[in-house]
């Protein structure tokens, strides 16, 4: 028996997404050690799923049925495929514990992830995760997931040549995980304000590759100058330094440039109903910078040890600001890597 367990991410954004520069992507993320996935499984001679009904219960505003037959599915496939790349017949496999599912935290990359690395080690093998990903149709656009599989922190990427993507992400298994451009510990005081409103998923699958090949026929590339400003004068030097201020407010203007590449898509800068609570939580002196990790739903925002009390309240204050239903809660990063044991 194996069991793996790894948290959740946080993407604050990509460097470019015009056609019109050398590199495509390169993603903006960092490890959160709650909420996490955690995935047991044991040698077997065909693939059998469980999932127990506090991995179900625990991660969204949809029934918990619901919710649990879509862990099923996606964890069956990923099991499969991984079977298929160890060369292995099967495996028991129990999802103790899961992400919600395209809420903007990486449920996809680390279901699978933790999926691999749990049947690997119950078969005394590497699950070389960054290798296998692609596979598994994972790191197709972001290597952050990835990258804070292996290791935590804070993760830029090196994104993909641009002549390799154009609008398209290749099929499965064609390509390579964006190697780690720059990795960088968070300060342990550091803490990660996430809400989550009741609202609908964030896209995903044929849905987020279309309106992604949209943004990217579109994209203007001045943009991507502006955030490599950013991310080389403000970001790396406020996360080598320990500067949350500073981190909080850069991430969060990454992630409103961001914002006016998806705008057609999501309708605006932020999905509805994130900007609502984006701009209440911007007005908090306890919140340093805010903004909608990925495709939302779920709004981060940065602050510290000793502002978390005064973060989670902004928080419950801007839900009901945007009028809607949602939870709340203050998380660290981590600067490790999955835990595989077994």
């Amino acid at each position: 028996m194996a069991l793996a367990s790894a948290g959740a991410r946080l993407h604050f954004g990509f460097c470019n997404l015009s056609l019109s520069h050398e590199r495509l992507y390169g993603a903006v993320g960092l490890a959160l050690a709650e909420p996490h996935v955690e995935i047991e499984a044991t040698p077997a001679e065909s693939v059998a799923v469980r999932v127990r009904d506090e991995a179900a219960e625990a991660v969204g505003s949809r029934s918990a049925s619901a919710v649990a037959s879509a862990l099923h599915d996606d964890v069956r496939e990923y099991a499969a495929t991984a079977a298929g790349l160890l060369g292995v017949p099967g495996a028991t496999v129990t999802v103790h514990a899961s992400l919600p599912r395209h809420a903007g935290l990486g449920s996809g990359t680390q279901l699978a992830a933790t999926t691999l690395a749990a049947i690997a080690r119950a078969y005394g093998m590497d699950p070389a995760v960054r290798e296998r990903a692609p596979a598994l149709g994972r790191g197709g656009r972001s290597g952050v997931g990835v990258a804070t599989f292996e290791a935590g922190g804070f993760v830029l990427d090196a994104g993909h040549p641009t002549a390799r993507f154009t609008t398209d992400r290749p099929d499965d298994g064609e390509w390579r995980v964006p190697p780690v451009a720059a990795r960088h510990r968070v300060p342990d005081d550091w803490r990660f304000l996430l809400v989550r409103p009741d609202a609908e998923p964030g896209r995903n699958g044929e849905s987020e590759d279309a309106s992604m090949r949209a943004a990217v026929e579109r994209a203007e590339p001045g943009l991507a100058d502006r955030i490599a400003g950013i991310v080389t004068r403000r970001i790396l030097p406020a996360i080598a330094a320990g500067r949350g201020e500073t981190f909080g407010s850069a991430v969060a203007s990454v992630g409103r440039l961001n914002g006016a590449w998806y705008a057609d898509e999501q309708g605006g800068v932020y999905r509805p109903p994130v900007g609502d609570v984006v701009a209440a939580l911007s007005a908090s002196p306890a919140i340093f910078g805010a903004g909608q990790s990925s495709w939302g739903p779920v709004v981060y925002g940065v602050t510290d040890a000793d502002h978390a009390d005064a973060a989670r309240e902004a928080g419950d204050r801007a839900l009901d600001t945007a009028g809607v239903a949602g939870n709340v809660a203050v998380v660290r990063a981590t600067n490790e890597g999955a835990r595989i044991e077994g």
